[in-house]
């Protein structure tokens, strides 16, 4: 914004005239501080970040996306708007945006001036064929990460890479699920979100500065959720965390299935956190095993350090048994003392309290389903 800036006030100061830049679908991007007393037109565009529709198509009446240099504009008392001189900012044949000067008809297009205006007009047209391609080119490569081939994530993470999009260089990233798509989405998401729709609803890719921490995308979440407040229908799901691009799919899946966790336990809504499902996880979509990586649930993983069996049997033993400290002391041959030392490493170490139905299922199940995913298929092989 600082370049968009820079050459802006450059015009100004050259033809000592207020001077605004917008792109070709007349959002403000940047304008001139001047003296001078603003048209209602330029005054409402300031504010409004963007001129009107009728305001558009009066401009464009007098050929500006096809010129190639400067165009008069005349004035319309009646309506309250100034002469002025547009300028195309072209990059490569395509018009990207206008420089406006409100000169009152005071410069000439043929004043030696306007050739530095001209070059500068063509800097911004870069500048803003620059910014269209990466707003264009980061939401279609989101796309392919989601939904493409490996091919086409393993290419659209280099896309990302190239753009030096925050996708690419934070920490992690999560998938945001909004379904069913809600409304007036414009402005409620972050510039440097890609978002992606597709049926049911609407996808963001955010990009987190802590793999451990989510905050950011909950709360971009709950801001879409906001226009649409009360409708039990509206829900959003916040993936989990990854820090590799080509994981993004994984996230999405989780994002999805927490919103469907959502709807069935709506105390989880409306915006449901994949790592906050407790046993919906599991139930939801049971990790896959595969030679190099046996799954675990996060809760999980703590007890799977060779040097903690001891706590992984009591745990599932405890578990197996209900609960009863006696019978599990019983079966593990230990004394009740030792078994609720041991009970309160498991808790510590898992941050999952036993005394909770909630985190006794989420546990057991996580324990049962590590199990099952890596018994192996031939006992000869066991």
């Amino acid at each position: 914004m600082s370049d968009y800036q820079g050459l802006v006030d450059e015009v100004s100061a050259l033809l000592q005239a207020p001077v605004t830049l917008e792109d070709r679908e007349f959002t403000l991007i940047a304008f001139s501080s001047h003296d001078d007393d603003l048209d209602p037109v330029r005054t409402r565009s300031i504010l409004r970040r963007r001129s009107s529709p009728a305001v558009r198509a009066w401009f464009e009446g007098f050929g500006i996306a096809r010129a190639t240099g400067p165009t008069r504009t005349p004035a319309d008392p009646a309506a309250g708007v100034r002469a002025r001189l547009c300028v195309p900012a072209r990059h490569e044949g395509a018009v990207y945006g206008y420089l406006w000067l409100l000169d009152d008809g005071t410069v000439d297009p043929g004043d030696p001036r306007m050739t530095r205006v001209m070059a500068l007009a063509t800097r911004a047209g870069e500048l803003l064929a620059a910014d269209t391609w990466q707003r264009e080119a980061a939401p279609r490569a989101f796309a392919a990460l989601l939904s493409g081939s490996a091919t086409d994530r393993a290419e659209a993470a280099r896309t990302l890479g190239a753009l030096r999009h925050p996708a690419a260089a934070s920490a992690s990233v999560t998938v945001v699920w909004a379904s069913p798509a809600p409304p007036f989405t414009v402005g409620r998401i972050p510039h440097d979100v890609p978002a992606h729709r597709s049926p049911g609803g609407l996808a963001l890719l955010v990009p987190l500065p802590d793999a451990a921490d989510t905050a950011a995308a909950r709360a971009i979440a709950t801001g879409l959720l906001e226009p649409a407040a009360g409708s039990p229908r509206t829900l959003a799901g916040v993936g989990g965390a990854k820090t590799d691009l080509s994981d993004v799919p994984r996230s999405w899946q989780e994002a999805r299935l927490a919103v469907r966790a959502a709807r069935a336990e709506p105390r989880l809504g409306p915006v449901a956190c994949w790592d906050e499902l407790g046993a919906y996880r599991l139930i939801a979509a049971p990790p896959m095993a595969t030679p190099a990586a046996p799954p675990a649930d996060p809760a999980l993983v703590p007890l799977l350090d060779p040097a903690r069996a001891d706590l992984l049997h009591t745990a599932e033993t405890y578990l197996d048994q209900a609960g009863h400290a006696q019978r599990t002391a019983e079966a593990l041959s230990v004394h009740r003392q030792t078994l609720y030392y041991r009970l309160s490493r498991i808790k510590a170490l898992t941050g999952l309290d036993l005394d909770s139905g909630a985190d006794r299922l989420l546990l057991h199940l996580a324990i049962k389903t590590f199990r099952l995913a890596t018994a192996p298929d031939d006992p000869a092989n066991d």
